[in-house]
């Protein structure tokens, strides 16, 4: 059985985490503020974590930072706070995805069901990935029907598909394959992501797997 940790100060929607959860043969656990937050963390041991940034003893991208220490546990954040800004200092912090307030609760259980689906995936070692006509083998670097990549579209395409599922930011994409210098780069991104639309989707105009998270990052859909 999955088990979920819910951070929230709002009882009356912990109450109703706990219930659809639960319903849904979940084993919840629930913490109302940050420093309990971080304590369930340690002796629930969840499968994955739903977090408010708005807690009252700690800010929710510090409760982040305080997980990322020491457990890579899926982080799925439920936030009213809207701004590209905050979204973009979540995902930086170790978040995995990021909800707006209010939310659909089927759309939130699609969101759980998504990045357990990535964290099965990255366990099993992901050696291969369809996307649209062409299979991707990671471990070999090809890509089938001819399809040559180069060293940067790899590293961005690398990193995305081993992440299914998971807004990856533009700031992680920039660091991980420009480097830390490159932060602000973000037209490099633009480019090389129309090329390997160009180079993997069935109709690169309407991508179907490699998707733009306007003004976030992108993210590899399966």
């Amino acid at each position: 059985m999955t088990r979920i940790l819910v951070v929230d100060d709002e009882p009356q929607l912990l109450r109703a985490l706990r219930i659809n959860l639960v319903a849904r043969h979940y084993e919840v656990a629930v913490a109302p503020d940050g420093s309990s937050a971080l304590r369930q963390a340690a002796e629930f041991h969840p499968d994955l974590v739903l977090l408010d940034l708005g807690l009252p003893d700690l800010d929710g991208v510090d409760v982040i930072h305080g997980m990322r220490g020491w457990t890579s546990v899926p982080i799925v954040v439920l936030s009213g706070r809207a701004g590209n800004q905050d979204k973009i200092e979540a995902l930086d912090a170790g978040a995995d995805d990021y909800v707006t307030k209010p939310f659909d609760i089927e759309e939130l259980f699609a969101r759980i069901r998504a990045v357990t689906r990535r964290v099965g995936l990255h366990e099993a070692e992901l050696a291969s990935v369809q996307i649209g006509d062409h299979l991707v083998d990671l471990s070999n670097k090809t890509v089938s029907g001819d399809v040559r990549l180069t060293p940067t579209e790899w590293g961005i395409l690398e990193l995305l598909l081993r992440n299914p599922g998971k807004l990856v930011s533009q700031r992680q994409l920039l660091t991980e394959v420009w480097g830390r210098n490159h932060v602000k780069e973000t037209h490099y991104l633009r480019q090389y992501m129309a090329q390997l639309r160009k180079k993997l989707e069935r109709d690169p105009a309407h991508p179907v797997h490699l998707i733009t998270e306007s003004g976030m990052g992108y993210r590899f859909r399966p």
